[in-house]
């Protein structure tokens, strides 16, 4: 190539780079795919470059690496980004804006939460849910006691020593935070601030705004804590001397509406149980399908070091389900309970002092002060004196576990990821991770998860169950000599020991990062050829096999009944396995897709006896019409036993078993839901008009024994609006190839915002049951029809 013409194309490309920070340009413009005839390799090139830059004594312009932010962000179908750049703070700083423009408004109130701010500018004692949508801090009752939680915590400089400790982020996590932070701000910056946000739930509001990496860093350590102190948000914010059990709830409104459980499923096939002989994944999360635990698809490339692609949870800019070009991982809600109680004996006359070991100790009392509105405008300081003891902060508990502060007894609650941002360098691990070893390598290193367990399999062959996570040292032997009530403990995994004796305190282990926490070496860990699977039941029949049986009660059960999703999952790989003998893509994913359901197979029988024994004549439905009993016996006799989005049969036994379920005598009400495909199947979320979308969609709850965990809301309209279940479904297969074959689907779409293209345009795909190819590897990416890339950095 000669020089001249070298030196066009290089100031061409520099051009580019030094264009606005943002240009959107073809994809296939890039020239990042397969190379073409007639260009050079890379490595010609650079040596082109060097004789260049030998022969005029400088840098020819454009052909410098780009640091610092700059990134390109590549957009593919369904707008899902490939952020690629030199560095990781680059690479942080594309997640940031990209994410930001598909979900700021739910980002902004993630940061009010966390800001301790609801009350400044929103209605003090409204339920949080009542303000933009945020179903991950909604256990607090009013936007008071949220902000009074947070407060205190950020007082207490909890996150500040977390982030100084030797266990905190590592250098490369906090210059992806520090380019997530750069980026979500830039964005703000580009859409001319909160008045002209495209999304109507947030413009114009205050309570936008740009943020520090400390926002970020609080944000994460309240996910981190959200199954711990985070489930008894109004119970610390409202603790004060001499609290009835029920002070919470006459000081603090009504009881915050029941949050589903999250869970998940996942399956990971090694070489044994994979038709090609290599490693096979479905991963199948169930998280809320709207507020700040929504997950958005994403590919991460820092060039030469990095290359995933998954789902992360919104504000988390790594992926915490996904895969690399040879591992690939999902995670479920784990059984093990990440807190325990202290019960504090209290001295005579003295609400505030306890007795360690006979000898007084008094609280510690911080004042916290919030700003609330008023409805003329203006604004005034409340102020709330919170106590905490050596083992964490006094609590009343929560609805379903009240905890009184009387003269003679007052409890506190300690949680094991209190100051934990280990998971932060963990996802990082996993997101470079080439095999299951370095898997387990970066779980056990770690021990940051907060609350999930890891199934994982590699292009090897080699599948991995770890519950290796943050869980509090209480070994069985703890918990007889010191828990207060061994049947509860039994019963829950949920230890309240006695605060009187210091002894009690929690143990440590060598093989952990901090004392308090189990190591890994008494946390579960399976690896098998064939198969592990969990659909958040306790580690014991990952895989039936080999039963896991010697991790602590704290972790979980062991010998218990397993729950309906989790016999149907093992039911069907062992069926799979028996009959095909090897399970290819195709045969994971209808295991999930089918929609079968083992409830209905082993009950129907009797259902349909008790139907038949029914006398003659109509029965109300559910939309007060009736209904020949005969016609809806003959729909029960006749349908598959599987909850697709055209069966009526399966309205009519999820409400009769329900009924059964809730009352026992169902044959005295006689009430048969209206067998039509109209009304049997629950609704997808809104889409970008005014009206919501009524797509369609397969699935059930827990109770049914469907692997499609899908929870509804009914609305009076007649509709079953999705609020809970199958969320980033994901399923990976490694080749003999490089590049994994991988199709995915985020249910509700990437944005929240109604007005994006991206809010609903992959409703219809769940109630197909299709997982579109996932765009990985270079070629499949430079091919996109349509695609575009938008450039951005500072």
């Amino acid at each position: 190539m000669p020089l001249s013409r070298l030196r066009r194309e290089a100031g061409a490309r520099g051009a580019r780079d030094r264009e606005a920070s943002r240009t959107a340009v073809p994809s296939r413009a890039r020239g990042t795919g397969p190379r073409r005839p007639g260009r050079l390799p890379a490595a010609a090139l650079a040596a082109v470059l060097t004789l260049a830059l030998a022969l005029t004594g400088s840098v020819p312009p454009g052909t410098e690496r780009r640091p610092g932010t700059a990134a390109d962000i590549r957009y593919t179908e369904y707008g899902v980004p490939h952020i690629i750049s030199d560095t990781y703070r680059g690479v942080g700083y594309g997640y940031g804006y990209a994410q930001a423009k598909d979900n700021l408004c739910v980002l902004a109130s993630v940061y009010l939460t966390v800001g301790a701010q609801r009350s400044r500018y929103l209605e003090p004692q409204a339920a949080p849910r009542q303000g933009p949508a945020d179903p991950t801090f909604a256990t607090a009752r009013t936007n008071l006691d949220s902000d009074l939680y947070y407060q205190q915590v950020n007082d207490s400089r909890i996150v500040e020593r977390a982030l100084r400790s030797p266990t905190g982020p590592r250098a490369e996590v906090r210059e992806i935070v520090r380019g997530y932070v750069a980026g979500y701000n830039r964005y703000l910056r580009d859409t001319g601030g909160a008045a002209r946000i495209s999304d109507p739930v947030c413009r114009g509001a205050a309570w936008v705004r740009p943020i520090s990496e400390l926002d970020f860093y609080r944000h994460y350590h309240a996910l981190a804590t959200v199954s711990g102190q985070g489930t008894m948000i109004s119970g610390i914010a409202a603790a004060h001397p001499n609290s009835p059990a029920t002070s919470a709830s006459r000081t603090s409104g009504p009881p915050p509406t029941p949050h589903p459980p999250l869970g998940s499923n996942a399956i990971a096939l090694g070489s044994a149980g994979s038709a090609n002989g290599r490693g096979l994944l479905l991963a199948n999360p169930h998280y809320p399908w709207q507020g700040a635990e929504r997950f958005w698809q994403v590919q991460l490339t820092v060039r030469g070091k990095m290359n995933v692609s998954g789902g992360s949870l919104l504000g988390v800019p790594l992926v915490q389900i996904g895969h690399t070009a040879d591992a690939a991982w999902s995670h479920t809600v784990s059984t093990a309970t990440t807190y325990g109680l202290y019960r504090l004996r209290l001295q005579p006359g003295s609400p505030t002092t306890y007795l360690v070991d006979g000898r007084p100790e008094r609280m510690k009392s911080r004042q916290v002060t919030v700003r609330v509105a008023h409805p003329d405008g203006s604004t005034s300081q409340v102020r709330r004196t919170l106590w905490t003891t050596r083992y964490g902060p006094v609590t009343l508990g929560t609805d379903q576990k009240p905890l009184p502060w009387d003269t003679t007894t007052a409890y506190a609650v300690r949680d094991a990821n209190t100051g934990n941002l280990r998971g932060l360098n963990t996802w990082f691990d996993l997101d470079h991770a080439r095999s299951t070893q370095a898997v387990s390598k970066a779980l056990a290193g770690n021990l940051g998860l907060p609350w999930v367990n890891t199934v994982a399999t590699d292009r090897h062959g080699t599948a991995l169950f770890a519950g290796y996570q943050s869980v509090p040292h209480i070994t069985d032997d703890l918990a007889t000599r010191c828990a207060i009530d061994h049947d509860a403990f039994r019963d829950t995994g949920l230890a309240t020991l006695d605060g009187a004796r210091s002894s009690c305190a929690w143990g440590k282990d060598p093989d952990a990062p901090l004392p308090g926490l189990l190591g890994a070496s008494r946390l579960p860990h399976l690896q098998r050829t064939d198969y592990v699977a969990n659909s958040n039941d306790s580690a014991w029949l990952t895989n039936p096999a080999t039963p896991l049986t010697s991790y602590p009660r704290i972790v979980g059960p062991i010998g218990t009944e397993r729950t309906p999703r989790t016999r149907m999952g093992i039911t069907a790989i062992q069926e799979a396995l028996h009959t095909k003998g090897r399970i290819s893509p195709e045969t994971l994913q209808s295991l999930l897709t089918s929609n079968r359901s083992l409830t209905a197979e082993l009950t129907t029988p009797a259902l349909a006896d008790l139907c038949a024994s029914l006398p003659d004549g109509k029965a109300p439905t559910s939309d007060g019409d009736t209904v020949p009993v005969g016609t809806a016996c003959e729909v029960l006799a006749s349908w598959d036993k599987h909850f697709t989005a055209e069966s009526p049969g399966s309205l009519l036994f999820a409400t009769l078993w329900t009924r059964i379920t809730l009352t026992a005598p169902i044959a005295t009400r006689q009430y048969i839901p209206k067998p039509t495909p109209q009304t049997q199947a629950p609704t997808l979320s809104p889409a970008p008009s005014p009206s919501p979308a009524r797509v369609p969609a397969p699935g059930a709850d827990e109770t049914r024994g469907v692997l499609n965990l899908i929870v509804t809301d009914p609305a009076p309209s007649g509709d079953h609006p999705i609020v809970h279940g199958s969320s980033f479904i994901q399923l990976v297969s490694f080749n003999p190839t490089p590049c994994p074959t991988t199709h995915s689907l985020l249910t509700y779409s990437q944005s929240t915002d109604r007005t994006s293209p991206h809010h609903a345009d992959q409703a219809e795909l769940l109630g197909k049951g299709e997982l579109p190819r996932e765009r990985f590897c270079e070629g499949e990416i430079e091919g996109v029809e349509g695609g575009r890339v938008v450039r951005v950095g500072e």
